[in-house]
């Protein structure tokens, strides 16, 4: 199916009104439901894939595996056709960005903010791996952040249930920068190796880049098979070090060095972060998101969807009731589906230059930094990596204790001492003032003279 044009209907129910987002496999369009006049999303296959099986049957798979999958952490699948030649999905429309639009705004998050983001994508994937899946895709382009700034994990295209989940050697799936050893070597897949993929997404956060790099796709690949990821602190200053030891839990080399699963890993972090004292955060959803700029022009179908949704009368209730599962799960919330990557490209994040970072991780995340206090207030670049909180020793029941001695409490005053000085000064020159102007009209100025006798000649 070539790229539509608005006013196009698909199924004879979904009017496109604008492409919001193109990737290497479909194009995302703006729709209007005609039938229930709400706003979705829909993922169309490009014209090539149409009649490939093997895509055609990803469709499928990914459609699924969402409608299986009801969460508010995850994205919503309303419908899927693939009929002829027209093999969409229609989803939940988002109208925030993709974390990846986020990392690209604002640079690398402080601590809290991190945890925020993780922990919305872990409580997300930790219900498709509760299924017994493997996502296989983790990657900061398919969070999603919409306008509620909800995080929402996303394009379930390369989804597997994990007794199924075996790679082959001659073909890797997935996108390079965010690969498992398993998935290069060919080891077979368990949640751990999204497990993986998620600690990769996590140093990225702290750092701004991710870890590995290669002169070609294959040996970028390959890298994680040899070395282990570097602790984010050593990469960009104002890491705890617990963040460094969950990057270095989720990213071992060996699937059973990892945390087990999601839901392994997201209690590992909520740990930390109450060690640390971390605040709540509400993650922004991007400003310059694609979505969001599409979302600023009005669309340009939705009062006929509206009145064809009022004049549906039976049609109308019984699409209602098939989208019950979808509205169940938030309908609306707005979405931006970034549609599949290409499996080994991924788009670099724009980084502040060495001599840069403190000054721009301030103001990129002036909300959080003002909010934090501590290490929960340590962005990353503006001061040295915080050690591990020491464990504190056990104390004896206060019955035994001996009464803390009492310490000497000094007056506070909120004038400083320049000031205090200026007032003790013209105090001093105001008594000098009255004492001499007291001595002068009191006795010097009327006092008595002497009388002066003048000899007679």
């Amino acid at each position: 199916m070539a790229t539509l044009s608005a006013g196009t209907t698909l199924d004879g129910r979904y009017v496109v009104d604008r492409a919001i987002a193109r990737g290497g496999m479909a194009t995302v369009y703006r729709c209007v439901d005609m039938r229930l006049g709400r706003e979705v999303a829909a993922k169309v296959m490009h014209e090539q894939y149409v009649h490939d099986e093997v895509f055609r049957e990803r469709f499928r798979r990914e459609a699924r595996a969402m409608a299986q999958l009801s969460h508010p952490n995850l994205v919503n699948v309303y419908d899927f056709s693939a009929a002829g030649d027209e093999v969409f999905l229609i989803m939940e429309l988002i109208t925030g960005g993709t974390l990846r639009e986020l990392l690209a705004e604002r640079g690398p998050m402080p601590p809290h903010a991190a945890a925020a983001v993780m922990r919305g994508m872990l409580t997300g994937l930790s219900v498709v791996h509760d299924k017994g899946m493997v996502h296989r895709d983790i990657k900061p382009d398919n969070v999603l952040i919409d306008t509620s700034s909800l995080v929402k994990l996303s394009d379930f295209g390369l989804v597997r249930a994990a007794a199924d989940a075996t790679q082959s050697t001659d073909q890797i799936v997935g996108t390079v920068a965010y690969l498992s050893p398993e998935q290069v070597d060919g080891s077979p897949l368990t949640a751990a190796s999204d497990v993986y993929s998620a600690g990769i997404v996590l140093f990225e956060l702290l750092t701004g880049h991710t870890p590995f790099t290669g002169e070609t796709p294959l040996a970028h690949a390959y890298a994680r098979l040899r070395t282990d990821v570097p602790a984010p602190s050593s990469k960009i200053a104002g890491v705890p070090k617990l963040f460094d030891e969950l990057v270095a839990t989720a990213t071992a080399r060996q699937p059973a060095d990892r945390f087990r699963d999601a839901a392994d890993f997201l209690a590992a972090l909520d740990d930390v972060a109450r060690e640390l004292g971390l605040p709540d955060y509400t993650v922004p959803a991007p400003r310059n998101a694609a979505a969001h700029r599409a979302a600023e022009h009005p669309t340009t179908v939705r009062a006929a969807g509206g009145a064809a949704g009022a004049a549906g009368g039976a049609g109308g209730a019984a699409g209602a009731a098939s989208g019950a599962g979808g509205a169940a799960g938030g309908a609306a919330e707005q979405r931006l589906f970034p549609g599949d990557e290409a499996p080994t490209r991924v788009a670099p994040v724009a980084r502040p230059a060495q001599g840069q970072e403190r000054s721009a991780a301030r103001s990129q995340w002036p909300a959080a930094a003002a909010r934090a206090g501590g290490a929960a207030g340590a962005v990353p670049g503006a001061a040295p990596a915080a050690a591990a909180p020491r464990p504190v020793p056990a104390q004896p029941p206060a019955a035994s204790r001996p009464p803390a001695p009492r310490r000497a409490v000094r007056p506070v005053s909120n004038r400083s001492p320049l000031g205090v000085a200026l007032y003790t000064l013209l105090a001093i020159v105001a008594v000098v003032a009255v004492a001499v102007g007291a001595w002068w009209f009191g006795s010097g100025m009327y006092g008595e003279l002497p009388e002066i006798v003048v000899p007679q000649q």
